[in-house]
């Protein structure tokens, strides 16, 4: 691989991770701590509990406990990023990792703006993106392919969405903040026929979920863009690769990625962003459809994307590291991508045996090689690991069996 330089940050500015909701196994914070702390810039993180994996790293500068879940009211949650950031005692680069932080900040930019350094993005931009059917919408506005869609207002719309457009059907949790309050489904999910969709019946209450054309994997490819965009959408760094594996597989969180240079799909993201002034980091989840040669956009997701560490150029930069170095007035040097893996250990062994139980052949577990990204395991930084093992044994093992079970019931 080769070497990478070190760019120089302002040190003097620091970063403050912006979370909203309730996220303890996620490890996409960590990336971003480790990135800027690498660099010398003092990073602050909001966090669900002292000893979270996150709030374990010794490159975090300020452990912030502050503990949601979404549900709160907005002015509550913007009164409590606003605490925060005003504790540091300085004008701090806001990172968001979840969609509700990237909605709030953006709808109450003028609020926080003496403690908070943010891309000027359009006030409602964030949440539309977000929304699942806010994205369709954009996308058939700007001409950017997608998979069929609807956003049903009862459970008989949701029953006739379906047979409009047929089974299998994937089902999305439809919009931010109402993901975490009353959501249909766990993740993203593939329903099979009517009966499993009956069984998701919660009443008279609003599913609140996108229901979206199948598109079948033997068909398809998984591709995503990381991205960081200026004023009025401009592109500043842009970053493709492929998703291997995920977990729960067809559905789930990405374990296994490559990035992988695609000048076409790197110039459909951009052109979107500047048609719809797109401004901040972005992480965009495309389906290349084999049946008719089109990138279909899936999902965009307005923040840091969870394997955003897979991405850097030769320079050494990253989308996070851009973005400080945009906000802070300094040049964001271009460069080519380094062609490398990124990888979520356990549950990447885990999504392996689910898919060679399904297409009946032995796992393809590979070993991490030279140039692979770990979510987790990092020489430099090993405690947040080892306390993320020791957290999650019990829960996340039960929880995890339950999923491979259901898998393999469904598979069958």
């Amino acid at each position: 691989m080769p070497h990478t330089a070190r760019p120089e940050l302002d040190r003097d500015v620091p970063v403050l991770m912006v979370r909203v909701g309730h996220y303890p196994y996620s490890h996409s914070p960590i990336g971003a701590v480790r990135s800027f702390g690498r660099l010398g810039v003092p990073v602050h993180a909001m966090v669900e509990g002292r000893w979270t994996a996150t709030a374990t790293s010794h490159y975090l500068t300020g452990v912030h406990v502050r503990p949601t879940t979404g549900r709160e009211p907005a002015a509550e949650l913007i009164e409590t990023i606003r605490s925060v950031a005003h504790s540091i005692g300085r004008p701090a680069v806001a990172v968001c990792t979840d969609d509700e932080s990237a909605c709030l900040l953006a709808e109450h930019a003028a609020e926080l703006a003496p403690d908070l350094l943010l891309p000027p993005v359009p006030a409602d931009l964030p949440r539309r993106l977000a929304d699942k059917g806010g994205l369709y919408q954009v996308c058939r506005a700007n001409d950017v392919p997608s998979p069929r869609s609807a956003t049903p207002a009862t459970m008989d719309e949701l029953l006739d969405a379906a047979r409009e457009l047929g089974y299998p059907l994937v089902l999305k949790n439809l919009a931010p903040f109402s993901r975490l309050d009353h959501p249909l489904v766990s993740h993203t999910t593939v329903i099979h026929d009517e009966a499993d969709l009956r069984a998701l019946d919660r009443g008279p209450a609003q599913p609140a979920v996108l229901a979206q054309e199948f598109l079948p994997p033997e068909h398809c490819e998984d591709w995503f863009t990381h991205l960081v965009c200026g004023p009025c959408g401009v592109p500043l760094l842009v970053f493709t690769g492929r998703k291997e594996r995920d977990w729960p597989p067809g559905g789930g969180f990405t374990t296994l990625a490559h990035s992988l240079p695609n000048p076409e799909l790197a110039a459909l993201a951009t052109d979107l962003c500047r048609r719809i002034g797109y401004s901040g980091i972005a992480d965009l989840d495309w389906r290349y459809d084999r049946r008719d040669g089109r990138y279909k956009l899936v999902d965009f997701n307005p923040r840091q994307g969870a394997q955003f560490r897979l991405f850097e150029t030769t320079g050494g930069i990253d989308v996070v590291r851009a973005l400080h170095l945009w906000l802070t007035g300094r040049p964001v040097p271009d460069g080519p991508q380094l062609v490398r893996r990124f990888r979520v250990g356990r549950l990447d062994l885990l999504s392996a045996a689910a898919h060679a139980w399904q297409d009946r052949r032995p796992p393809r577990y590979l070993l991490p090689t030279r140039g692979t990204v770990r979510a987790w395991a990092c020489h430099d930084d090993p405690v947040p690991l080892l306390y993320e093992l020791a957290r999650t044994a019990g829960t996340a093992t039960t929880r995890t069996a339950g999923r491979l079970t259901g898998h393999f019931a469904r598979a069958r």
